[in-house]
């Protein structure tokens, strides 16, 4: 039939493609090694001469490689690698797509974590520079003749910063440059990356599109948009594949095979079963977290609300004009910093807890938890405060949010 919509070619996925059995999802393959009638086959299998095939849990198992077919579909790309968890895939991109010498421009405004990673890959004598993304010229200054990557979250955590998407994509395209885009927390239920001119879509699965806290995995994305054949740090050994496929072919073999950060069939299975309702939940999410923004921005106890869906957001333009909406993850102050931890104690919905893209609204003090071993400095060029509160909305009905909210902020 003709192109399906975004729920429907999901929850349809796996029969459309052929399950034994009749089967409405592909089952849960616990292999960890697969044999061959023919050892030509176990060899073509080995060599990349013969399709479909499987090895070694390690590279894949059927399991997986129906959940990357998921993901592909989703984000509209030519194909996808899943991973252990969302840092194993970013980690994965870089360290087998750079080299020593090479130049990496990226936002500023970055997960800690990521943060964190590009100081590793410093060490390793791989070029960071990050800039305020917010526009294309920031981007164009920082780049030099050995730039090879820019890499950008959709939405910034925790500070909400949303890049010039459309602007940095145009000049990836006229600079010949690879452009990573961290999908996180839109989801491609929200936006596709690959409309800006993405090269590679970075997913933490953990997050948006599993969306229930119960299993870890992380994805990559080629959206078919970049020559490969022309960027200088693919292995001779991954030349034989087309100039859309050499990158994952690099990324699968570097990554999964001698990385060996592989995800489990057991937790790909759990991620399918959760991008089933991505779009209902998604949906709900982000209605949930506009509703908490424009209440605490017109609170008396508050002093700062960031979120892309308000039209006090200094990205407000972009997002509504590149997002179908602005997620679940805004962050906020309070006027009174020192009543913090007073009043996320008083709440009594939202979880004490770190992670994003629950079904159930979790918060967290961000300068003493998450950004803490970022230090100071870092912190104060994030635009972080020692007051910021982080909060990923959940599925709970809005009314019963704001109650607790405004009791909670009685204390404030």
């Amino acid at each position: 039939m003709d192109k399906q919509g975004f729920t429907t070619g999901i929850v349809h996925g796996d029969r459309n493609a052929g399950v034994e059995h009749g089967g409405l999802r592909q089952p849960i393959h616990t292999s960890v090694q697969y044999g061959f009638e023919r050892v030509e086959d176990l060899i073509g299998v080995f060599q990349g001469t013969k399709k479909g095939g499987y090895n070694y849990a390690r590279q894949g198992t059927p399991t997986t490689a129906a959940l990357e077919r998921k993901v592909t579909m989703l984000e509209e790309g030519v194909g996808s690698i899943c991973f252990s968890t969302g840092m194993a895939a970013i980690t994965a991109v870089f360290l087998t797509l750079l080299r020593a010498g090479d130049h990496l421009v990226a936002s500023r405004y970055v997960f800690g974590n990521t943060n964190s990673l590009f100081n590793t890959l410093r060490t390793l004598g791989i070029e960071v520079t990050t800039v305020d993304a917010s526009t294309r010229e920031h981007v164009a200054e920082a780049v030099t003749p050995k730039t090879r990557m820019v890499f950008v979250e959709t939405i910034a955590n925790p500070g909400t910063q949303v890049p010039d998407l459309l602007g940095i994509g145009e000049l990836c395209r006229e600079r010949g440059l690879a452009y990573v885009v961290d999908n996180t927390i839109t989801s491609p239920a929200l936006f596709k990356p690959k409309s800006v001119g993405a090269s590679l879509v970075v997913n933490s699965l953990t997050k948006t599109i599993a969306g229930h806290g119960a299993a870890l995995g992380g994805a990559v994305t080629d959206t078919g948009l970049f020559d490969w054949s022309q960027y200088p740090n693919i292995a001779d050994d991954y030349r034989r594949a087309g100039p859309k496929e050499q990158a994952l072919l690099q990324i699968r073999k570097k990554g999964l095979r001698d990385m060996g950060a592989a995800l489990s069939s057991e937790q790909a299975h759990q991620i399918a079963l959760g991008a089933e309702t991505l779009a209902l939940r998604v949906t709900k999410c982000s209605d949930n977290a506009l509703a908490l923004a424009r209440f605490l921005e017109g609170h008396e106890a508050i002093g700062r609300v960031f979120y892309p869906g308000l039209e006090s957001h200094p990205q407000y333009g972009i997002a509504k004009s590149l997002f179908k909406s602005n997620s679940w993850l805004l962050s906020f102050e309070l006027r009174n910093p020192d009543r913090m931890i007073e009043v996320i104690n008083a709440l009594q919905l939202p979880v004490k807890a770190t992670g994003l893209g629950d079904t159930r609204t979790l918060i967290i003090p961000v300068a003493p938890t998450i950004f803490f071993e970022a230090g100071a400095d870092t912190r104060k060029a994030m635009d972080i405060s020692d007051g910021m509160i982080r909060l990923s909305a959940g599925i709970e009905e809005i009314d019963d949010l704001v109650a607790d909210f405004e009791q909670a902020l009685r204390l404030g």
